[in-house]
């Protein structure tokens, strides 16, 4: 029951992540008229959650909440991470979104965001949102796999709010493109191997971000 009311809090939408700032390419997207309707957004959330979400930061949360307070493995996961997001808007956003949601857990009295801050600013780490989300829900007594699970899903619910926000699709017909994600979420949540390498490949929806971030007028950071 704790880790289920624990996976029900940090999944939701009102706890002070950050998240509601980034569209994560979404606005770029839209903004090459890329049709954002029911089926092909779909489309693309499920290519960002295969080709982003499983090979970088579901592999960045499982090492993340594994290191615990080794923060020594904990920068050598972030630097793994900055290397793989190779578009500098997506790379900037995943910064402030992990630093945003530090700073909630630092006033919540997360133990131990305190000692990632200092690491932080000390220039030891860049923060990006994996490596504090790995840390800070193992320090909230979450276990790993449903880390995991609250990643893909926010993940998944950030591109689809995204979109509603834009005007691009209703609220209701965003329901249905998250609840068809929730078997693509599942079927990626594997566990993680030790050896596990960090990456991703994007170019398109990493063009659409980079143009995004040139914008004289946007919503969204990145």
């Amino acid at each position: 029951m704790s880790d289920l009311l624990a996976i029900l809090q940090h999944a939701d939408s009102a706890f002070p992540s950050g998240s509601f700032a980034f569209s994560n390419g979404i606005e770029g997207l839209a903004a090459m008229d890329v049709p954002l309707d029911r089926g092909t957004l779909r489309d693309i959330i499920a290519m960002f959650l295969r080709h982003r979400w499983a090979t970088s930061d579901r592999i960045a949360v499982a090492l993340a909440h594994r290191a615990d307070a080794d923060f020594d493995r904990l920068a050598q996961i972030d630097r793994a991470v900055e290397a793989a997001t190779l578009a500098e808007p997506l790379r900037n956003g995943s910064r402030r979104n992990g630093n945003a949601l530090l700073a909630a857990h630092l006033r919540l009295g997360t133990p131990g965001a305190a000692e990632l801050r200092s690491q932080i600013e000390a220039g030891s780490a860049h923060g990006h949102l994996p490596i504090v989300q790995g840390f800070v829900w193992r320090a909230r007594g979450m276990g790993e796999a449903n880390a995991m699970l609250v990643s893909g899903y926010s993940t998944a619910s950030g591109l689809v709010t995204a979109t509603v926000r834009l005007g691009r699709i209703g609220a209701v017909e965003a329901q249905a493109v998250l609840a068809a994600l929730l078997p693509v979420i599942a079927e990626l949540s594997v566990p993680v191997p030790p050896d596990a390498e960090i990456e991703s490949f994007m170019p398109w929806v990493d063009a659409a971000a980079s143009r995004q971030a040139r914008a004289h007028l946007r919503l969204f950071a990145s």
